[in-house]
């Protein structure tokens, strides 16, 4: 009897080992339908389906509004904007980074990256202070130089102020990709058309800029995308006519005004037609290289007087961009500042009174949590798809991958939106307890980060050592455990610290998600905390200050960790 029931348990086991893969496949596709398919389908169904039967109905009502329309093409525009300014501003950087060799090249290209530790939309409370009427640049120009006869506000310039910090946060993202790009051009190709007599602006437009249309795309797409659904700094700058503000707005009465719903569906069809778009497009105009190309075979002395150059230019480029981050510091510390470029005094009891507010150390606990479960939830997940995806070849590998990365080209507000439709008066009902639908849209948002990491590493790593492993008798998990996972380590934790601080400063998903004081995130608390009347912007600052230290050095660490493909993780392109 003993031995039959042993016998039935090494069935199991054996069974479970053997289809351990394919258990967790399924798992895989239930956590993405439920928080990724599901509430989309559920805004489409919202969308075209009125009073059991397809209609048009709240996509006429939406779009013959006027005032709807403008914000439209507002959006459109500001994100269009956006896309061309900083491709413009990271272009010529990316050039140089790529093409010359000069002393300190390492450190300003780390440099280059700064504007990423902080959300825009805190920025804006900095830029307030520095741009306003009466804010520093505006006596710095009108008292001390004279140059001006009044001050001009520049924080009232509507859309080109939200463009302006759009470009400041969003240009690394797009040199990260256009360097990459730039970096693998095959050097041969450009000498071959040299000597047949093209050069300059002709040789990058025929040769050079069509081998680097996939790294373009794949940044044009993220910065287009995440310019178009911004809603942190149209809701700080008051900017209130695009359609990120007109969706938020309506989060809270969703039933009785359907017409958001159609607003969702625009914003995620047009975000999922560029993503198609930039895929088909950037897989089909490939071009062959005679050898895989590297920036070092490729780099030419820069000299005394270009490195002076180099280092001017891109110094100017990090001073404007890092003007937001500098004005949040100044305003958190400041103790008396009117019509004077810099503080008159400083004082650190903002911090204290950040500590002391009842928001601030409930939010950094919750953040914490958030954070944290969502991370988990991206390890699991990301390291056994990437897995999977580089050692397995089985039907629909193609599907889970394009599945896996479709999160960066859903915009989080539209996500967040659809949980608040999807969810409400369901066990999940984020206007109860948001815990749940929080832990899902961060882990939903940064699985790619996570699973495009893991991808570097197993791409790495020999197959032969697992399958040594293997001979000598160490079952699968232990092979994981004991062999790959240490092997890839560094890039399992630079996509852990990326996961994890990108989720701490998450934006949408938080400002849409938490209604509670109880359970807001430490973006909620900083944009609940502004409007305070005595000190709402000082103590933002400091809570701000602090949230750009700590993504700071999340950041330096994921890059040391993971190096020059920091750039794939911020690709649409699977």
């Amino acid at each position: 009897m003993n031995a039959v029931a042993d016998s039935a348990n090494g069935g199991f086991s054996r069974f479970i080992a053997n289809h351990a893969w394919k258990l967790f496949l399924l798992a895989v596709f239930a956590f993405l339908a439920a928080f990724l398919v599901y509430p989309l389908i559920y805004c489409f169904r919202a969308a075209f389906v009125l009073n059991g039967s397809l209609s048009l109905f709240h996509f006429s009502t939406v779009f013959s509004n006027p005032k709807m329309l403008g914000a439209v093409w507002r959006s459109l525009a500001i994100a269009t904007a956006t896309t061309v300014c900083t491709f413009a501003v990271t272009l010529p950087a990316a050039h140089l980074f790529t093409r010359y060799r000069f002393r300190g090249k390492t450190f300003l290209n780390s440099l280059l990256l700064l504007p990423m530790i902080m959300p825009p939309f805190v920025g804006a409370i900095g830029i307030m202070q520095l741009l306003s009427r009466y804010g520093s640049l505006n006596i710095l120009l009108v008292e001390k130089l004279h140059l001006l006869d009044q001050g001009i506000d520049l924080t009232k310039m509507g859309m080109w102020a939200v463009v302006a910090l759009e470009v400041l946060h969003l240009y690394p993202i797009m040199f990260l990709n256009l360097a990459a790009a730039m970096g693998n051009v095959d050097p041969t190709l450009e000498d071959a058309a040299r000597n047949l007599g093209d050069s300059g602006f002709s040789l990058f437009r025929r040769v050079t800029f069509p081998l680097m249309m996939p790294g373009f795309f794949a940044g044009a797409s993220i910065v287009f995308i995440w310019a178009l659904t911004d809603l942190g700094t149209p809701l700080i700058l008051d900017y209130p006519d695009v359609l990120p503000m007109y969706i938020f707005r309506r989060v809270s009465d969703i039933n009785d005004n359907p017409g958001a719903y159609a607003l969702v569906i625009f914003v995620l069809v047009l975000t999922g037609a560029l993503f198609y778009v930039s895929n088909r497009y950037a897989g089909k105009r490939q071009y062959a290289m005679i050898v895989k190309g590297g920036v070092g075979s490729n780099e030419k002395p820069l000299g005394r007087l270009g490195t002076i150059a180099a280092w001017l230019g891109v110094g100017a480029l990090l001073l404007v961009a890092v003007l937001p981050h500098i004005s949040v510091i100044l305003v958190s510390i400041q103790d008396k500042w009117f019509m004077t470029v810099l503080p008159e005094s400083v004082t650190l009891r903002h911090y204290r009174t950040a500590l002391g507010h009842k928001l601030t150390l409930p939010s950094i606990r919750n953040s914490m949590l958030y954070s944290s479960l969502s991370t988990i939830v991206d390890i699991v997940l990301g390291v056994g798809i990437a897995y999977l995806l580089v050692r397995k070849k089985f039907a629909g590998s193609r599907v889970l991958d394009a599945i896996v990365m479709l999160p960066l080209a859903i915009p989080g507000l539209v996500l967040a939106f659809g949980y608040v439709a999807s969810y409400t008066n369901t066990p999940l009902d984020p206007f109860v307890d948001p815990t749940a639908l929080l832990v899902a849209s961060y882990a939903v948002r940064r699985l790619p980060y996570m699973v495009r990491a893991a991808y570097a590493g197993f791409q790495q790593v020999s197959a032969g050592y697992e399958e040594a492993s293997f001979n000598l008798g160490a079952s699968t998990m232990r092979t994981m455990r004991k062999v790959t996972i240490p092997l890839v380590m560094a890039n399992l934790m630079a996509g852990t610290i990326l996961c994890f601080s990108f989720s701490m400063l998450e934006v949408s998903n938080s400002l849409i998600l938490a209604f509670k004081e109880e359970f807001f995130p430490i973006t909620r608390a900083i944009y609940q905390v502004m409007p305070r009347l005595a000190d709402g912007p000082y103590v933002a600052s400091a809570m701000g200050t602090w949230a750009m230290v700590f993504l700071g050095l999340c950041l330096m660490i994921a890059a040391t960790l993971i190096g020059r493909k920091m750039g794939e993780l911020f690709r649409t392109a699977g």
